[in-house]
């Protein structure tokens, strides 16, 4: 794995001459490709970005398509995360572009056949380069990005405050399978069995993502997500040392044809308020054989103003998964 990114920066290096190069993203910062088994995830909180001119700034890089989608929505706080969303994801995805600096207004998207977008490889016509696979998500509160090398990835960030319509029990038989419910209905106190369920929500939304068949042919009642004995509600992670807290795994139906075993899962809480879960497929030569820790790395971004490393605080707890975090 490490010989084909070597080999993709090279050639990235050789094929960038001539490209569209960066105008307006001078100010951001370069990032190494993601390593086999690593997964960058890059969070933006709209709360924090005020400044109209950085919004403008944001808005020119969308594309044509991008700003029609914003206009036809109502509400000025749904723009501004519209706005958001999309500018993480091209300045984010921008960055990986080694020795090049290609304008993140130079992106192109497209849909797979079950309409999960996928990055338009227009500057790879010519050489074999791995594939960015990346994936967002986001709350009013809260928007990531997720980014992987050759691994589909799928991320789901939601509210811990996040409330039901219905009785939580009454929630959970319409969308969960029967040991999921059996599970929550074991856990006497409201408020953790609420907790519970959208930890449970969160982890089987990045699956369905990670797939990338979309939730009509993955329906959340036909998959398993296993806790373990039950998550942990906080873990102390130590700087680049592997989680404590149990690993995740998720389980098809008997009669299902999908290698569900295949994917790993890192479930984080965020600033005490956020739960966020990070699901990666297993590199094909690990598949049946005990998981191997995800490398994970952790940024909160205002794109071109600054990037904050998160790393050995506690803005950021894993409580599921197997994982270590990285140094940015």
């Amino acid at each position: 794995m490490s010989s084909l990114l070597d080999k993709a920066r090279l050639m990235m290096n050789i094929h960038c001459l001539g490209r569209n190069l960066v105008t307006v993203s001078s100010s951001l910062h370069h990032v190494q490709l993601p390593a086999q088994k690593e997964a960058h995830f890059w969070y933006v909180l709209p709360d924090e970005i005020k400044d109209t001119n950085l919004l403008n700034q944001y808005f020119e890089i969308l594309s044509p398509s991008e700003k029609e989608s914003v206009f036809r929505m109502s509400g000025e706080r749904l723009k501004k995360r519209a706005i958001l969303a999309r500018a993480l994801v091209r300045t984010t995805l921008a960055r990986y572009q080694i020795n090049c600096q290609i304008d993140p207004k130079a992106l192109k998207f497209k849909k797979n056949s079950y309409g999960k977008p996928e990055v338009d490889l227009q500057y790879t016509e010519d050489w074999n380069l791995p594939q960015l696979h990346f994936n967002i998500s986001h709350t009013s509160s809260l928007i990531a990005c997720g980014v992987t090398v050759g691994s589909p990835i799928g991320i789901d960030v939601e509210e811990k405050q996040r409330r039901l319509k219905n009785d939580v029990l009454a929630f959970a038989r319409r969308y969960f399978s029967p040991d999921e419910i059996e599970m929550l209905t074991q856990i006497a106190d409201p408020e953790l069995r609420r907790l519970e369920l959208i930890k449970l929500w969160t982890m089987k939304e990045a699956y369905v993502k990670a797939v990338g068949k979309g939730f009509s042919n993955s329906p959340f009642n036909t998959f398993t997500v296993r806790l373990g004995d039950h998550l942990k509600t906080s873990v102390d992670l130590r700087p680049r040392v592997m989680s404590k807290a149990h690993e995740i795994t998720v389980e098809p139906p008997d009669d299902s044809k999908n290698i569900s075993g295949n994917w790993q899962f890192v479930l984080l809480e965020l600033y005490g308020s956020h739960y966020a879960a990070i699901c990666i497929e297993q590199e094909s030569t690990n598949r049946g054989k005990r998981s191997i820790p995800v490398n994970l790395m952790l940024r909160k971004t205002i794109p071109f103003v600054e990037d904050e490393c998160i790393f050995g605080t506690d803005k950021a707890v894993v409580i599921g998964g197997l994982t270590t975090l990285l140094e940015c």
